[in-house]
């Protein structure tokens, strides 16, 4: 897997046209997408990713993000294991506390 700090990855964000070429993953709770979230990614909780794998495969580069970055690489991890190219896994460093921070959001 790759990590990605989260500079780069609010980068990215802001290519349209990228962003239309990658998936991004939010693996929190729906309580945690609830409180702050961005619009690109979508909402796969860590605990259900096992049974929707189908939905992250693909010939896109997967960015995974989470609250803190754990999370995130964790799930990068359990996809490595289970047949994912690595080279198409990204964790974004940090997590969400991270981006939220650059953004001017008090996330903790």
């Amino acid at each position: 897997m790759k990590h990605l700090a989260p500079e780069k990855f609010l980068e990215l964000l802001d290519k349209p046209e990228m962003v239309k070429k990658i998936k991004i993953v939010d693996v929190r709770e729906p309580y945690e997408w609830d409180y702050y979230h961005l619009d690109e990614p979508e909402l796969i909780p860590m605990n259900t990713i096992p049974e929707r794998l189908d939905e992250l495969a693909g010939d896109a580069d997967l960015y995974v993000l989470c609250a803190h970055g754990v999370r995130s690489e964790m799930v990068c991890g359990y996809l490595e294991r289970n047949g994912f190219d690595p080279d198409k896994l990204v964790n974004v460093q940090g997590g969400m506390a991270a981006l939220a921070m650059l953004r001017g959001f008090a996330y903790d």
